[in-house]
């Protein structure tokens, strides 16, 4: 007579346990990037808070708007960082970087930085200059300032590299949720390239955010 050998395998029960842990596993994963994503939102919000906080603290202290405070001469005799300050605007009381120049330091753009850092507003080296001047973001981007942009009056802080869940995220924390209305106002990045604000913002239909989470975007928000 044969012998069979009894074959060794998991039971139902076994591979509904191993299918439980795998999915708690897989939940916790999804929950942790999805606080990772948050607390970048937030750092976001942070950093434009930040940026308006120092500006206006810079006029209540030199009665002079940073990155127009010229001439470079006087700025730099206030002695300390300053010293190592290397431009400081025309001091026409107009703040001008054209929407092109936003992620770039050209214009006014490298001194308003440059000045920031130098009064302690903003951490960073004052010497850095052009592009390297500017502060990085969240989503490793980089935090830039213009004048007109996406046809919004005045200055504005810009935020580039900002993936498009984020951005709406940002825009419902801060402003209407919309990408084409209200104080902050978004218009299509290139992955992975800090892309100078547009002018066309990206439309948003009737009932509609407007951002769609797999493009990436360059988002202003109004100083």
């Amino acid at each position: 007579m044969k012998s069979f050998k009894k074959q060794a395998g998991f039971t139902l029960v076994e591979i509904a346990i191993v299918l439980v842990i795998v999915g708690l596993l897989l939940a916790g994963v999804l929950k942790g990037q999805e606080l990772i994503e948050n607390s970048k939102v937030k750092a976001l919000v942070s950093e434009v808070n930040g940026v308006s906080a120092a500006q206006n603290a810079y006029v209540d202290r030199f009665r002079r708007i940073p990155g127009d405070d010229g001439n470079l001469a006087a700025v730099q005799a206030r002695g300390g960082a300053w010293a190592s300050v290397t431009a400081a605007g025309n001091n026409d009381g107009l703040f001008v970087v054209a929407q092109n120049q936003v992620f770039t330091g050209a214009g006014e753009g490298a001194a308003f930085w440059q000045a920031l850092k130098a009064a302690g507003f903003l951490t960073g080296n004052p010497a850095d200059a052009g592009a390297a001047s500017l502060p990085r973001n969240a989503f490793n981007g980089l935090v830039g300032v213009g004048t007109g942009v996406t046809g919004m009056t005045g200055s504005a802080v810009c935020l580039s590299q900002v993936p498009g869940k984020a951005a709406q995220a940002l825009d419902v924390q801060m402003d209407d949720g919309v990408s084409n209305t209200g104080v902050i106002r978004a218009t299509l990045g290139v992955v992975g390239a800090n892309t100078a604000p547009g002018a066309v913002v990206v439309p948003a239909p009737v009932g509609s955010s407007g951002y769609i989470e797999t493009n990436q975007y360059t988002v202003c928000k109004t100083l």
